[in-house]
């Protein structure tokens, strides 16, 4: 018989909390507003168990959480969130409370990491050894996939938090995040286009500077993570990237900042097979927690 997995995308926004079988097969799932912790995990643990009550006890959990977080299992403080700009979520534990539930093995992932990981076992970078999963929304993160393990050390890829250089036409935006200002997400995420141009950039005309200014921020990233990683895919998925023209553009951005060096041209054509849309479309994430899910089930197996 099957046994059952559950997964959690956790977000800032929105939980996805699904229920599927060994073999992936989906047999439930549903979307929660994310709330404060107390409440949003309740109605999480809620969720499942209202499948246990229908298919039985739980095999394995698995945890795709916004961070940061820790992830390092010696820890006192494993499994949780560190500091956030998302209110009261702070130090918030994401993993005792289904242990102590449902008395299955749980783990636990960046959404980034988790999104990658997916994307590399059935997605844009299936057959790749190394790719790179970069979500644009209402932060900026990105996870690294090697050999079909995620990448995390001391702590874990932050790559919405590095330094980029000022767009010529955007240098009086002070940017939005509440740690560094004006880091990549300070100018480049969903609410930083919203304080900027009174609008997200899909209700922005085409043509508007928009999408060179958030185009040169992202191929920055691109150059900065294919000089660092050279890994065989970058994906850039998450809401501001909805739509091919942004990921057209940040080709484009990349390109010129690469200027021909190690091989690569001016013109984006040599990136299109390398800077590439989710293969899963919105469903990485949720899909990446269900192989944490089905990792820690072979784990617990051996």
């Amino acid at each position: 018989m099957s046994r059952l997995l559950g997964a959690i995308e956790a977000g800032g926004t929105k939980f996805v909390c699904t229920a599927a079988r060994e073999d992936g097969e989906i047999v439930a799932e549903t979307r929660l507003a994310t709330a404060a912790p107390l409440e949003t995990l309740k109605a999480a643990q809620q969720f499942f168990e209202s499948v246990t009550d229908e298919r039985g006890a739980w095999s394995a959990l698995g945890i795709a959480s916004f961070g940061p977080l820790d992830l390092r299992p010696s820890s006192p403080t494993y499994g949780r969130i560190l500091g956030t700009p998302k209110l009261g979520w702070s130090g918030t534990d994401l993993i005792s409370p289904f242990v102590r539930r449902f008395r299955c093995p749980v783990a636990i992932d960046t959404d980034v990491n988790a999104a990658a990981l997916a994307e590399s076992l059935q997605g844009a970078a299936r057959g790749c050894e190394s790719a790179i999963y970069v979500t644009v929304g209402t932060g900026i993160g990105g996870g690294v996939v090697v050999d079909g393990r995620t990448l995390k050390g001391l702590l874990h890829p932050e790559m919405g938090h590095i330094r980029v250089a000022r767009h010529a036409r955007d240098t009086g935006f002070a940017g939005v995040c509440p740690y560094h200002g004006d880091c990549l997400e300070g100018l480049a995420s969903g609410p930083a286009i919203a304080a900027r141009y009174g609008a997200p950039l899909e209700r922005l005309p085409p043509g508007h500077e928009a999408f060179a200014v958030e185009a040169y921020y992202l191929g920055q990233l691109a150059v900065n993570v294919l000089l660092t990683l050279a890994p065989e895919r970058v994906i850039f998925g998450g809401g501001v990237m909805s739509g091919e023209a942004l990921l057209r553009e940040t080709r484009a951005a990349a390109a010129r900042l690469l200027n021909r060096y190690a091989g690569w041209g001016s013109d984006s054509a040599p990136l299109e097979r390398l800077i590439v849309a989710p293969g899963l479309g919105g469903r990485s994430g949720i899909a990446g927690a269900l192989a944490l899910a089905q990792g820690a089930l072979r784990a617990a197996d051996r």
